[in-house]
């Protein structure tokens, strides 16, 4: 039997998938329709201190990247933080947290960067009895020309400061939303460990123009003729996400600091990238959006069989498994060769393979063998490179194998490396150990 159970910073939820702070999180009907799908946890939509009310866009919201077969792949939104009072949405949050109490249930904040502010909605939001409070220093638009969201989490100082308030007056766990408008994400990070955060949960969305509008000649979503810039998310942001929760993950400073994982997971296999880079649980927004709550039922199933097939029981069982193989490029083995192979009984003959090696890479794919349509990898001039792969329109036909040297046992010829052995290359920290 598998366990997908979670218990992330002392937040326990039956699954790690939630939902993240963003529309979908906005008032109780909306959480309790997730809750029936079978979602294990929501953050509540980013709430604000009482005072003048927050006014959204009355007309588009979201801009949209989409695929040739209209796939959505990034959605950029100018929606602002909740726009429903202070009190009905902490009114909510008892009520759907008392129906029920194995759901993680964790509040959004974001207030002025101004320790009384914080200091006054911290004891409300615990009354509630929600599970733990999440510190919006990542919103990108909007609210960061207020001096709040990402102008705070642009600041390591602002992020340590604000943290230790919230741990002062707050008993709950505190998880810091870190921005990815930034240069180095392991410093907010640190600044947050500094503050005493029990987590950090990334990234928010990625500051962006996804499109201008022709004929109004403003950026998309247009408001009455002008646009803004907005915040990024989507399958198109996975690849930054990846990135930055592994730098936290590997960072010596951050190290064991407990990361929930955001951007672009749509299926269990992004879930399980996620928490195999060190997440104890994955938030979702724009795969819910564009498919329905629903869409939890196959992450979880997928996750589930995944981990059976494997042997994981917990997801403790292969969490941060890949951290250790993140490394800088220095140290990579150069001694390791690849080739590319056409599997001629999957090939099509569409010619994609040469004709991006042949332009733009290293002229390696033949196009004709005796006047006859053929596509043929030639070692001598593959780098293994796997561009042919990568446009390929057809699932392992091409594959890349690792060459020893010796002889090509499909071309006879001789393979020889060019680089010294790797166990006393330079780049080796082996190597380099033991010269010291």
């Amino acid at each position: 039997m598998v366990d997908l159970s979670s218990d992330f910073c002392g937040i326990k939820s039956p699954n790690p998938f939630w939902l993240a702070s963003a529309p979908p999180t906005d008032k109780a009907y909306n959480v309790e329709r997730a809750f029936e799908a079978g979602w294990g946890g929501v953050v509540w939509k980013t709430l604000g201190s009482e005072g003048p009310p927050v006014v959204n866009v009355n007309g588009p919201r979201y801009g949209a990247i989409h695929g040739a077969d209209r796939r959505l792949l990034g959605l950029n939104n100018i929606e602002l933080i909740t726009d429903r009072d202070l009190e009905t949405n902490l009114r909510e949050i008892a009520e759907v947290k008392k129906r029920w109490p194995d759901r993680a249930i964790v509040v959004s904040i974001m207030v002025p960067c101004e320790e009384e502010a914080w200091k006054a909605i911290l004891p409300r939001v615990e009354e509630t009895g929600a599970d733990g409070i999440e510190l919006n220093f990542g919103c990108p638009h909007g609210m960061s020309e207020r001096g709040m969201g990402s102008a705070v989490g642009q600041v390591p100082e602002y992020i340590e400061m604000v943290t230790r308030w919230c741990k002062t007056y707050s008993s709950q766990p505190v998880i810091v939303k870190l921005t990815p408008n930034i240069t180095d994400i392991r410093k907010p990070a640190r600044a947050a460990k500094a503050g005493g955060a029990d987590a950090v949960s990334l990234i928010n969305t990625i500051n962006s123009i996804t499109s201008v509008n022709l004929d109004f000649f403003a950026p998309e979503p247009t408001i009455d003729g002008k646009g803004s810039h907005g915040g990024y998310c989507g399958p198109a942001v996975k690849p930054i996400a990846l990135s930055m929760v592994s730098e936290i993950a590997r960072d010596p400073d951050t190290r064991g600091l407990p990361i929930s994982g955001i951007g672009g997971v749509t299926t269990w296999r992004d879930a399980a990238e996620f928490i195999a880079l060190g997440c104890g649980s994955v938030q979702v927004c724009t795969a819910a959006m564009t498919y329905g709550f629903k869409i939890v039922q196959e992450m979880t199933a997928g996750l589930a069989e995944w981990m059976e097939t494997k042997g994981y029981e917990t997801l403790d069982n292969f969490m941060g498994l890949a951290v250790p193989n993140v490394t800088d490029w220095q140290y990579l083995n150069l001694n390791y060769v690849t080739k590319a192979h056409i599997d001629q009984d999957l090939c099509i003959k569409c010619g994609r393979c040469h004709i991006a090696c042949e332009d733009t890479s290293h002229q390696a794919i033949t196009s004709m063998v005796d006047g006859v349509r053929h596509f043929e990898v030639m070692n001598e001039e593959c780098v293994g490179c796997n561009l042919c792969v990568e446009v390929c329109p057809v699932t392992d036909c091409i594959t890349m194998e690792e060459m020893v040297e010796g002889t090509d046992p499909r071309t006879g010829k001789p393979i020889r490396h060019d680089y010294a052995n790797w166990t006393t290359h330079p780049n080796n920290p082996a190597a380099m150990e033991a010269a010291e």
